[in-house]
């Protein structure tokens, strides 16, 4: 096994005070990162290698430090070799929010509660030292769907008219996300993990985080990629959200905006992940994902991005939840 461990592993952790640790790999997701549960004696840590070039440990380090010194339960850096790519965390554990759930539904309500008051609580803070959530970005993401979906299904479309439809929905969004809120970007059941009791919630995957509009991990969490959320109980969190934050009138509609955009988005990564990466397994979210899209497009503050769907997506395609894939 140890021509699969990252270079250099022995010296960093014996650095660390791990010295003779058992590294255990753990399964990858949708990215170069990979993660190792490091044993030694009665303790634990998890291991991160983000190896460069193609990964850079140091957004995780700046924001990971940043949340835990604001309180939010981000895990703690151990030891860190940024240059090697090399991070040590506090281990989590096991429990992730969306395998707790599968198994004791009947706790949805209290856990979601939780998750949404830890935003809640990240949205009273100012902004953390990140980039703006700015037009080119939102364009940038949203631009995934015709330029990986669209192909994928042998779709001619009209992408100087996608980009011209979204500058017009997201322009108006814009002065409400200032001066913005600290946007983690995957705030969803599989990127939080409970930490011995349904109250006490740490955060994973935050290393993309960007000063954005407060309405966007709230899409992120109620309009999850890999884990269904019914409509009720996005009713009933989106509400307790807004009593909680005191949201304004144009929230619902910005919450729409950012979902629709979201969604995009997402179906082109999805997409991507398949031709791109040789990863098809992700195809199976995207009905999932289009049926929140589809939501999302009937918002009167969409009516510029819907008949660009309505103009170059067919309609068979969008009633099969965005059809099938030639894998």
């Amino acid at each position: 096994m140890s021509e699969h461990l990252p270079d250099g592993v022995d010296i960093f952790l014996a650095g660390a005070g791990w010295t003779g640790a058992v590294i255990e790999p753990l399964a990858g997701d949708a990215s170069f990162r990979r993660y190792f549960r490091v044993r030694h004696g009665d303790k634990s840590a998890m291991l991160m290698d983000a190896p460069p070039p193609h990964e850079d440990p140091t957004p995780f380090l700046r924001a990971a430090k940043w949340l835990d010194a604001n309180n939010l339960r981000a895990p703690l850096i151990l030891a860190e070799d940024a240059a090697r790519g090399l991070v040590l965390i506090e281990d989590f554990g096991e429990v992730r929010m969306r395998e707790y759930l599968d198994e004791w539904p009947q706790d949805e309500d209290e856990i979601y509660r939780a998750a949404i008051d830890a935003l809640v609580a990240l949205h009273r803070l100012p902004p953390g030292p990140f980039t703006t959530y700015g037009m080119s970005e939102y364009l940038r993401e949203a631009r995934l769907f015709t330029e990986w979906y669209c192909p994928a299904q042998g779709l001619r479309v009209d992408a100087a008219g996608f980009d011209a439809a979204w500058e017009k929905v997201i322009s108006q969004l814009l002065p409400r996300q200032r001066p913005g809120v600290t946007v983690l970007r995957d705030y969803h059941a599989e990127n939080i993990m409970l930490l011995g009791s349904l109250q006490s919630q740490g955060l994973l995957d935050f290393q993309d985080a960007l000063v954005g509009h407060p309405a966007y991990d709230l899409v992120s969490l109620l309009q999850d990629a890999r884990r269904d959320v019914s409509t009720a109980l996005e009713t009933e969190m989106f509400d307790y959200y807004v009593e909680r934050s005191g949201a304004g009138a144009d929230f619902f509609a910005d919450y729409a905006r950012l979902g629709a955009q979201r969604n995009a988005k997402i179906v082109g990564i999805f997409v991507r992940l398949w031709k791109r990466d040789g990863k098809p397994r992700y195809l199976d979210y995207i009905p999932r994902v289009w049926a929140a899209l589809e939501r999302d497009l009937t918002h009167p503050a969409l009516e510029p991005v819907r008949a660009w769907f309505d103009a170059n997506i067919p309609a068979d395609l969008r009633k099969a939840g965005g059809g099938a894939f030639d894998t």
